[in-house]
């Protein structure tokens, strides 16, 4: 079994500069005229639907990067690995491989996309978030996570990452993206423990500055796993995904949200007004025993970061 294959593949299209699956085959038959990469079946590889079966074709692979490694090594490697030596053998910077490969992705995988998942693939990027404290020594505390959406999964699904740094441990859940009606659910875990976490969130519309509405899980620093739910709300930022991850702890009282998306690379007119439709919204107004975000408290947190955005001049994607 290859391991990573698909996203190792584009890795190959990004440091090759192709934008295509198309170009990337291009580059495979001008290492090997008579190379067996088909670029129909290319598009399943890239989505991790399946793998090449002729071995041929991963001869040819490891000739097209032309690296000091053997076959065994390029097969058994994981993503990061292969991502170290393909940037330190053509002196290149990691965060911009990895977002020429999730260029390449979106872009060797349209139509795929399209039909499966709606073509959210505007949604990719890196985002923070904020939410309650669901522990008990944290009450009243907001917390900061890191959130990354990625495409393809397998069957065309978005990928995303979820982050959060306790006091005792680093929490990292991965899953899938189902886009359903005017909804947008993820359904995480962590490798290893299974720990599981929930997201209900509002699908948004371009340029997707914000990702709002419900986590679910439960209590992880306490005495009692006591289920939980809070609001959460997740930011677009263009800061890389290293720096997000360093800021990710437990908030202050009174600390500023607005100072820490500055610093993350969200420039901001109006500090002030961020910090109260923030506050407001995280602490909610329906009470009773539940909590339900309604339409129009996520459509007024649209319509003031899609407007940061845009004025900003660029639409950040992962890193």
């Amino acid at each position: 079994m290859v391991r990573d294959f698909n996203r190792k593949l584009r890795l190959t299209g990004a440091v090759l500069g192709c934008a295509t699956c198309k170009e990337l085959a291009a580059e495979f038959r001008r290492i090997n005229p008579r190379t067996t990469f088909d670029v129909e079946r290319a598009y399943k590889w890239l989505q991790g639907r399946a793998m090449p079966r002729q071995q041929q074709v991963y001869l040819d692979w490891l000739a097209l990067l032309n690296i000091d490694r053997q076959l065994a090594w390029l097969v058994e490697c994981d993503t990061e690995e292969l991502l170290e030596v393909l940037c330190r053998s053509r002196n290149l910077p990691r965060d911009e491989v990895r977002r020429r490969a999730e260029a390449f992705a979106a872009g060797s995988s349209l139509t795929v996309n399209r039909r499966s998942v709606g073509g959210d693939h505007h949604i990719c990027g890196l985002y923070i978030g904020y939410s309650f404290a669901w522990s008990p020594y944290y009450s009243e505390r907001l917390i900061r996570g890191t959130l990354t959406i990625e495409s393809p999964l397998a069957q065309g699904r978005l990928a995303a990452s979820y982050t959060e740094t306790l006091p005792t441990s680093h929490v990292n859940v991965r899953g899938s993206v189902t886009a359903s009606g005017r909804s947008l659910y993820m359904h995480l875990c962590e490798r290893g423990s299974n720990l599981p976490l929930f997201f209900s969130l509002y699908r948004p519309a371009p340029p997707a500055s914000v990702l709002a509405g419900l986590i679910c899980g439960a209590i992880l620093v306490g005495h009692d796993p006591r289920p939980s739910a809070s609001r959460i709300v997740f930011l677009r930022v263009a800061a890389s995904e290293a720096e997000a991850l360093q800021a990710n702890r437990y908030l202050e009282d009174g600390e500023s949200l607005s100072a820490g998306l500055g610093a993350a690379g969200l420039v901001l007119s109006a500090p002030e007004e961020v910090e109260e439709r923030l506050s407001t919204f995280l602490r909610g107004m329906c009470g009773g025993g539940r909590d339900q975000v309604l339409a129009d408290e996520y459509a007024g947190l649209v319509a003031l970061f899609d407007r940061v955005l845009i004025d900003q001049g660029s639409i950040a994607t992962k890193k």
